[in-house]
C-alpha cells in the first residue's frame, strides 16, 4: 500500500516537472513571436491557452493551493479564448486583456503565498509579483502609447513586445512549476 502511495508521488512529481518544462518551452515561442512582422492574436491566444491548460492540469496535482493553482491556469487560458474569440488586433482590447490576466493571476498566487511554505512560497510570490510588476510597467507605458498609437497606428513593434510580458511569465511560471516538482521528489525520498 505504501509502495502505491510512493508512486502516485513520484508520477505527480514528473507530471510537474513535465508542465513547468513545457511552460518554458511556451515561452520561448513567445519569444520567437517578434521575429514575424505580425502577431496575430490567435497566435498569442494559441499560446495562452495551451499554457493556461497546462497550468491547470498541474494545479491539480499539486496536494497544496490546489484550488488557488488550478484557478491560475483558468485565468490564463480564459485570456487566450478572449484573444481567440476576439480576433481583432486593436491594440488597446489586446492591452486591456494583458493587464487584465496579469493583474488577476498575481491577485491569485498572491492569496496562494499564505497558504503554503518554504521555497514554494517564495517562487510563488516572486511568481505573483513577476505578474504584478508587468502589469505595472503595461499601464504605465500605456499613456506613451496612447500618443505613439494615436499618431502612427498599432506599430508591430509596440504589439510585438506583448511576446516578452507574456515570455516573462511564463519563464518564473515554469520555474515556480519545477520548484514544486523538485519538492513533491524530495518528499518521496524521505
Amino acid at each position: 500500500m505504501a509502495g502505491e502511495g510512493r508512486l502516485s508521488d513520484r508520477m505527480r512529481s514528473r507530471g510537474l516537472r513535465a508542465a513547468g518544462l513545457a511552460i518554458i518551452l511556451l515561452s520561448a515561442g513567445a519569444v520567437l513571436l517578434p521575429a514575424g512582422k505580425r502577431i496575430s492574436s490567435d497566435m498569442i491566444g494559441a499560446l495562452l491557452v495551451a499554457a493556461g491548460l497546462i497550468e491547470a492540469v498541474a494545479g491539480s496535482l499539486r496536494r497544496d493551493v490546489r484550488p488557488f493553482a488550478m484557478a491560475a491556469g483558468g485565468v490564463t487560458a480564459l485570456a487566450g479564448l478572449i484573444f481567440l474569440v476576439n480576433r481583432e488586433t486593436h491594440f488597446f482590447p489586446v492591452v486591456a486583456v494583458v493587464i487584465a490576466w496579469l493583474l488577476i493571476r498575481s491577485i491569485i498566487l498572491a492569496a496562494a503565498t499564505f497558504e503554503i511554505r518554504g521555497s514554494v512560497r517564495t517562487w510563488t510570490a516572486l511568481s505573483a509579483g513577476m505578474d504584478l510588476l508587468l502589469a505595472i510597467l503595461l499601464i504605465a507605458g500605456l499613456s506613451i502609447t496612447t500618443i505613439v498609437v494615436s499618431i502612427f497606428g498599432p506599430t508591430p513593434w509596440l504589439i510585438a513586445s506583448f511576446a516578452w510580458f507574456v515570455a516573462a511569465s511564463f519563464i518564473v511560471n515554469g520555474l515556480l512549476l519545477l520548484e514544486v516538482a523538485s519538492c513533491e521528489r524530495e518528499s518521496t525520498d524521505d
